[in-house]
């Protein structure tokens, strides 16, 4: 904690990461003004912003990307298999599948298969990549198989474009 004596008799205190006034006789905090870049505060609130954003499309991408695994194994999706796949019950698939197919990602009709629509296929296929490239990433880290499996179940939906281009060039499936 630093201190200095800016204008108006107030002790500023300067803690890593806040700018606080003290005032010498009530000893009551307030913030101090802040610069004209966006404050600390105003960033915390776009990361948050966005990480609330990502939450919003993970299901949707990991409904996706199961969907397409099941296809690509067993030549269709069922929703008892979707459950299943997912660990979640037959009613979730039930609903998300409603909605996936009101965002135009999948098709179905009542006790038959899901399939994907072709911005469906689009948007399995870029996840399934990303998920790849995590995995592989921690794995080349030194991570088990098992847990960078695990663990890229986050970070997959969370990584920003910037950052899994740096983790593909660190694997070398990009040219430098």
């Amino acid at each position: 904690m630093l201190r200095d004596r800016p204008e108006m008799g107030y002790d500023r205190i300067i803690v890593p990461a806040f700018n606080i006034l003290k005032h010498p006789k009530t000893n009551t905090l307030s913030p101090a003004k802040q610069e004209s870049s966006p404050s600390l505060i105003e960033q915390t609130a776009d990361y948050q912003r966005l990480t609330r954003e990502q939450h919003a499309q993970e299901r949707a991408q990991d409904y996706v990307e199961a969907i397409a695994d099941l296809i690509q194994l067993r030549g269709e999706a069922r929703a008892v298999d979707l459950a299943r796949s997912l660990g979640v019950t037959h009613v979730t698939v039930i609903s998300t599948v409603e909605r996936l197919m009101r965002d135009g990602l999948v098709t179905t009709e009542p006790y038959r298969s899901i399939f994907l629509t072709e911005k469906g296929c689009l948007l399995a296929a870029q996840v399934k990549k990303r998920h790849e490239t995590v995995i592989a990433f921690l794995e080349a880290l030194g991570i088990s198989p098992s847990v960078a499996r695990a663990d890229a179940e986050g970070i997959e939906h969370h990584v920003s474009e910037e950052t899994l281009a740096a983790f593909e060039k660190h694997l070398g499936l990009t040219s430098p």
